[in-house]
């Protein structure tokens, strides 16, 4: 009777070890790759072409008007002076497949801002130098203004998303030089408390969208783009809480994702693996 008392016991510790790993797993651990540049505290994101190793980043507002690529070790390797763009508060880079990069300058923090500008260029070259092409939006009369942080490029569309506490708004614009309206696409609320989305990424097969909070990376997949939400959304949790910024995509099943340095802590480049 007690050796059938040990095994049930024995029994019930493998299946308690069993779901302490399957969660430990679900909770989304970070690698850290590297210690980002201390003249850079205040990366507000991260993009890299499908067939390079540089890691383009920018600042946020009240920085200097500078994309700047990195190795993966976290040094600058290249840095690139946007001549006729000021950094009012860049947000966001995407990238399209003839090696263009976008800068989201739409930041608005105070929420009084009205036009917003993408700045397009291509950092293929060696030049320390670039005239951006840019790409102008107002929002619908009746919107009230929003702070945006986060935007990706489809189809020859920009998709962007506003940073809300809660229900936050999804824009379209065109990727073409001049000035637009943005269209509103739709409002969503994701479950949970704090979802402020920093950043967003798609997958090169344009089927899955992730999007970025402090403490999380929202997956979402089959869905139409003129109604994301509609899609299938799942959460992949981190195992800690910084000031997340960057995300973007190294391969099919990993994520880069940057963070700021604040109060001693964050300023990584780290890895982060899809379950």
């Amino acid at each position: 009777m007690l050796k059938i008392t040990e095994l049930n016991l024995n029994l019930k510790a493998s299946i308690l070890l069993i779901v302490f790993l399957t969660l430990s797993c679900d909770s989304g651990k970070l690698k850290v790759l590297a210690d980002l540049p201390t003249s850079l505290p205040e990366i507000s994101a991260v993009e890299k072409f499908p067939n390079s190793d540089v890691l383009w980043v920018i600042q946020d507002a009240g920085n200097n008007n500078h994309v700047y690529g990195l190795n993966t070790d976290g040094k600058i390797i290249r840095d690139i002076t946007i001549t006729n763009a000021k950094n009012e508060d860049w947000e966001d880079l995407t990238i399209d497949n003839e090696n263009n990069l976008y800068i989201g300058d739409f930041g608005n923090n105070d929420e009084k801002r009205k036009q917003f500008e993408i700045y397009k260029i291509n950092p293929s070259s060696e030049t320390t130098k670039v005239t951006a092409e840019v790409i102008s939006f107002e929002l619908p009369k009746k919107q009230k203004p929003k702070d945006f942080e986060a935007f990706v490029l489809h189809n020859g569309f920009f998709y962007i998303f506003s940073k809300e506490t809660k229900k936050f708004i999804t824009l379209k614009v065109p990727n073409k030089p001049g000035k637009h309206i943005a269209e509103i696409l739709e409002e969503f609320n994701l479950e949970g408390k704090n979802n402020r989305i920093t950043s967003a990424v798609i997958s090169s097969n344009g089927l899955h969208l992730y999007l970025l909070n402090h403490d999380k990376v929202w997956e979402v997949s089959n869905f139409n783009w003129d109604a994301i939400f509609k899609g299938t959304i799942k959460s992949h949790t981190f195992n800690h809480d910084s000031q997340k910024e960057g995300v973007c995509i190294k391969n099919s099943n990993t994520l880069y994702i940057t963070d700021e340095f604040k109060k001693n802590e964050g300023g990584n480049l780290y890895e982060f693996t899809l379950q």
